[in-house]
């Protein structure tokens, strides 16, 4: 992976045919939350991690084994008080396992870009409509210039009825003087509706340089339970989780999560002739279930990342 700007996640993409040893780690429930306490807590010892799950300490230490031998873990021993302990931490923030034959050396030439929700450079929006960060709500509820609010660079999840937000994404691939062979946007979303409902279909939409890319159905706003990272401040009769979406473009058309949506193609973005990449995601004025848009930022809902952006240069 080509670094980019911004802060740095570690992430493992996988070709499950290849990678069986990280598909086992990941296939039990018990592997997963130690995954999550090690990601949420930081590095931690096996009577640490046995006190948190109340579980036996051999179930656990059966288990961590596992997720060493597969490469989601490292471990290391030290001096304790009494005798040695091992210290486990995760190794990955996220593990992406990829089902449309992206090659280990696409991988490799791939340049990723993490944008902080708040950062958007300019906006539309009308009510309902609020910005919060991981410690309180930003500025007022439903008034849209508070999305001017300098604080907004603190903002960790929004959301509104109608309009748009836009981000401005460095074209690294202009920058390094390679072609682009196709382009991808991660980012976790949901349907906005006051209080939550899960069937309030919203047809949200992604622009990448004024152009349509695409239209995606969420199938409603979730509550059902609390986001993974959602802060417990926040109430639970909020929006408390998205989907995580995958949008990629390429001479293909454009697909989410594998799913045709648009026959737009890289060619009709003009990547080239452009310094930055701007992607515009909100409610097309033309939308059939026009059902408002959360987007959610590293520490709320389930998936704790930025609205992500990968190039992947052609050889």
């Amino acid at each position: 992976m080509i670094p980019a700007s911004g802060t740095r996640r570690n992430i493992l993409t996988i070709d499950p045919q290849d990678n069986m040893k990280v598909l086992k780690g990941l296939s039990s429930s018990i592997r997963i939350r130690i995954l999550r306490l090690l990601h949420s807590n930081g590095p931690m010892n096996v009577n640490e991690l046995t006190k948190a799950l109340q579980l036996p300490q051999s179930t656990v230490a059966t288990n961590v084994q596992v997720l060493k031998d597969s490469d989601l873990i490292r471990t290391e021993t030290i001096k304790a008080s009494k005798g040695q302990q091992k210290i486990c931490s995760a190794r990955y923030d996220e593990v992406f396992i990829r089902l449309d034959g992206i090659s280990a050396q696409q991988q490799d030439r791939m340049i990723e870009v993490a944008m902080p929700l708040g950062l958007y450079t300019s906006y539309q929006v009308s009510a309902p409509c609020g910005l919060c960060s991981t410690e309180g709500i930003i500025g007022l509820l439903d008034v849209p210039d508070l999305f001017l609010d300098p604080s907004r660079m603190q903002a960790s999840l929004l959301w509104f009825g109608r309009g748009h937000v836009e981000y401005k994404f460095p074209n690294n691939a202009k920058i390094a003087k390679a072609e682009v062979e196709a382009i991808e946007f991660s980012m976790e979303i949901s349907s906005e509706v006051p209080g939550t409902n899960s069937d309030w279909p919203s047809d949200i939409s992604l622009w990448v340089n004024d152009v349509l890319a695409g239209t995606w159905t969420s199938p409603g706003d979730f509550g059902d339970k609390r986001g993974i990272y959602t802060p417990r401040w926040w109430k639970l009769e909020g929006s408390q989780y998205g989907k995580l979406t995958t949008w990629n473009i390429s001479e293909k058309g454009c697909f989410v999560d594998g799913v045709k949506v648009s026959r737009i193609t890289l060619k009709q973005l003009d990547l080239a002739a452009h310094h930055s990449i701007r992607l515009k995601i909100g409610i097309d004025e033309r939308a059939k279930r026009p059902g408002g848009v959360n987007i959610f930022g590293r520490g709320f809902g389930n998936y704790d990342q930025d609205i992500v952006m990968r190039l992947y240069l052609r050889h």
